[in-house]
């Protein structure tokens, strides 16, 4: 017969494998809108919360056998728990996104963007429709890295936080 353990650990597995699919087949579908679309664009900002909520679900089930049976417990008998952490995964990463859009951090193993300008001396709410329309990553490298950062971003719960705390702190010298 199972221990509590193994029950719990077992049902948090089950629950960690329909949200992953869940999260999939949603993210999937909200591609396919985008891209069957009038204007066919790529919304790199959901690529980038996709994999931050994928971070996310490996984050937990690498962390399972470290829980105490009371917080295996906690999470085999709430969907809403299992959900939580790899939402703020995907929050995390839209930060980093937003993080490497502004260069607040940036780097040779970070990714550049190809934005087209705004106009000058105030933006235009067109200019503002086109930098999150027409903003992609530079190169398929670029494109690789911002996939990649996504989902250290939901993954590593204390990055993105980190990143803020240090840029702060560099805003404050």
């Amino acid at each position: 017969m199972p221990t509590q353990r193994a029950t719990y650990l077992l049902g948090v597995t089950k629950r960690l494998i329909l949200m992953t699919l869940g999260a999939l087949v949603l993210l999937l579908g909200v591609f396919a809108l985008t891209l069957w679309g009038k204007e066919q664009r790529f919304m790199v900002s959901w690529a980038c919360f996709g994999c931050g909520l994928l971070g996310g679900f490996v984050s937990i089930q690498q962390r399972l056998k470290y829980l105490t049976d009371d917080e295996l417990g906690l999470l085999c008998s709430s969907w809403f728990q299992i959900v939580l952490i790899p939402v703020y995964g995907g929050i995390f990463a839209l930060v980093l996104y937003t993080a490497f859009l502004s260069e607040i951090v940036k780097g040779s193993i970070f990714p550049n963007f190809a934005s087209p300008p705004f106009s000058q001396p105030l933006p235009t709410a067109a200019d503002i429709k086109n930098f999150f329309t027409q903003t992609y990553p530079a190169s398929t490298a670029d494109f690789a890295k911002v996939l990649f950062w996504s989902f250290v971003a939901g993954f590593s719960e204390r990055l993105v936080p980190q990143i803020l705390q240090s840029s702060e702190q560099k805003s404050e010298k």
